[in-house]
């Protein structure tokens, strides 16, 4: 019996939108990277980009346990001296609530190109609208 390894011109790609209105910010990022990798076709693999598209909805309505708005901090470095920037997720969600969900799916794909290329199929939406109801996407319950 042979291995099956999927080719990346035999890969079809579904659009897949998930409402994050009052859901757990870890949940809904764990069921997206899920579907940006593809582990949820019986053809993946893990060295090809066999994922589908994700579109999230309501990313500001996204909510944590505990008390992770208060205490949770994000922090980065500009590389200068002094550079470094610390924020609670409630400052995020004010200046731009997309990225706490963008933060967290990107946790959980590959630290390389084949992450990034997963990435790239991510839209995220603060509202509730979002400009791919062409592509017809299905609803995905957590």
């Amino acid at each position: 019996m042979k291995t099956f390894s999927a080719k990346p011109a035999d890969v079809e790609r579904a659009w897949h939108v998930i409402d994050a209105k009052d859901q757990i910010v870890g949940q809904v990022a764990v069921k997206a990277a899920t579907l940006l990798r593809g582990k949820h076709k019986p053809t993946f693999t893990p060295h090809i980009d066999t994922g589908d598209f994700v579109v999230i909805i309501n990313a500001e309505h996204a909510r944590f346990t505990g008390s992770k708005e208060r205490h949770k901090i994000y922090a980065r470095h500009s590389g200068y001296v002094g550079g470094q920037t610390i924020e609670t997720p409630s400052k995020v969600r004010a200046r731009r609530p997309e990225l706490i969900l963008e933060w967290a799916v990107k946790g959980m794909v590959p630290k390389n190109k084949l992450g990034s290329a997963q990435m790239s199929k991510l839209k995220v939406y603060a509202g509730e609208s979002h400009p791919h109801e062409a592509q017809e996407p299905k609803p995905v319950s957590l």
